[in-house]
């Protein structure tokens, strides 16, 4: 296959579940990219993720403003579609990848920036190694994005910090509303979150209470297996001593034979159980077994898209992650992935590391057992002091005079297409 020459142009997307600052890595790597316009043309960006590569379905950011990719700092979600869609291996889908490069070839395409957590990790290595099996030059590079924390060999991933805000102002609130009903009413909230195999965000509810704010937590996590006996055991002791409990869940948490107390017994298109619904069970057991009045709420979507509560640190990192890929694309790397390196955690300081792809693929970091207290319901001073200044700072969005925050809908025009139609089989 004939090489490309000259200035290439840029391939963007995003995968996966959306943050409240994904759009900020997607600021990042257009405003990155705009400043080297002598090496990079324009940035493409895959309506939907990796799908919008396979169906020709690119837009053409530069029909955007400065002034509305900026915007995009602020604004939650993803502004150009996301998915979940995992590509097999080269072998197993030789159509997909040969349509890639058809793709590729036909826009002038010679970086690929991927926006996503380890499934998308994956997706990025594949595209990387198109180079040597095609022969046609492409420089992948992996953006990563995810709410729940892990992603190995990074300190922390850019989504994490706001959703973990978010839960821990929350569950401060809720418990704050349950003490002052819980004389004649309501004695327990219990509030599910995200995080499948990994608790960070359930350990995020922790940080409600401090030496401060004493308030009666308990948090069940996916490392930790589910002790019936003993959960109800520590509920009656919170409630005789306070009155009251808050209780975070995290929707991965199993029981002792490793069943998820929450699946549905559906997949989603990466193969993995489609978890939800632990909050009620939980709330059931507490009534049937304890007689306490319940309220239950599940944070789904809600904390990952309340961009209005991100974590200032989340936001700057975010960012970062997105120029740092592009400029290591503009530095000749390839099958990369930018990194957080924490250097201090009092003063708080970090900077732009690197890892290589194929250690990033389908690697989940869990909880340490160090950041769990001793009886498997709380968390340590170590993972507060990890915690804390991912959850530090604000940066809230512009608000307009109606009282609603200011976020942009891009115009997502189109690219002309060039090549004949293409099924996702």
């Amino acid at each position: 296959m004939a090489k490309s020459t000259g200035k290439k142009n840029a391939f963007y997307a995003q995968s996966g579940g959306v943050t409240a600052v994904i759009n900020a890595s997607a600021c990042g790597v257009i405003e990155t990219a705009r400043k080297h316009k002598d090496k990079i043309g324009k940035v493409y960006a895959g309506r939907n993720g990796i799908i919008g590569a396979l169906t020709e379905d690119l837009i053409d950011t530069s029909k955007e403003s400065a002034r509305a990719i900026a915007a995009l700092r602020h604004t939650p979600s993803g502004a150009f579609g996301s998915c979940r869609y995992k590509m097999k291996s080269l072998e197993a889908n030789k159509r997909e990848y040969d349509r890639l490069i058809e793709v590729f070839e036909a826009h002038n395409i010679g970086y690929f920036f991927y926006n996503g957590g380890g499934d998308s990790a994956d997706t990025c290595l594949k595209v990387s190694q198109l180079s040597k099996a095609t022969g046609y030059p492409i420089q992948a590079i992996h953006v990563p994005k995810t709410v729940d924390n892990d992603l190995p060999i990074t300190d922390n991933c850019p989504g994490f910090g706001s959703v973990a805000k978010y839960i821990a102002v929350s569950t401060r609130e809720a418990s704050f509303d349950v003490a002052s009903m819980c004389a004649t009413s309501t004695k327990i909230f219990v509030l599910e979150v995200m995080g499948r195999h990994a608790g960070w965000i359930a350990a995020a509810g922790g940080m409600a209470a401090t030496e401060d704010c004493d308030l009666p937590i308990v948090i069940l996590f996916p490392e930790v297996k589910f002790s019936q006996g003993k959960f109800l055991s520590l509920v009656k002791e919170k409630v005789a001593e306070y009155g009251y409990c808050s209780i975070v869940v995290s929707e991965g948490v199993q029981d002792r034979s490793g069943n998820f107390l929450a699946d549905q017994g559906l997949k989603d298109a990466f193969g993995h159980a489609q978890l939800g619904g632990v909050a009620p069970v939980i709330a059931g057991m507490i009534r049937d077994k304890l007689g306490y009045k319940y309220h239950w709420a599940v944070a789904d979507y809600l904390q990952r898209a309340a961009r209005h509560i991100s974590s200032k640190s989340d936001v700057e990192q975010a960012y970062a992650m997105g120029k740092a890929a592009v400029e290591m694309a503009l530095a000749g790397k390839n099958s990369v992935m930018p990194t957080v390196k924490r250097t201090s955690s009092k003063p708080y300081r970090w900077k732009i590391g690197e890892a290589k792809l194929a250690r990033v693929a389908n690697v989940e970091k869990m909880m340490p057992k160090n950041f769990i207290s001793k009886d498997g319901f709380g968390i340590t001073k170590r993972c507060r002091d990890y915690l804390e200044p991912l959850i530090q700072g604000e940066d809230y969005p512009p608000y307009g005079k109606d009282g609603m925050p200011k976020y942009v809908q891009l115009k997502n025009v189109p690219v002309n297409r060039k090549l004949a139609d293409f099924k996702i089989q």
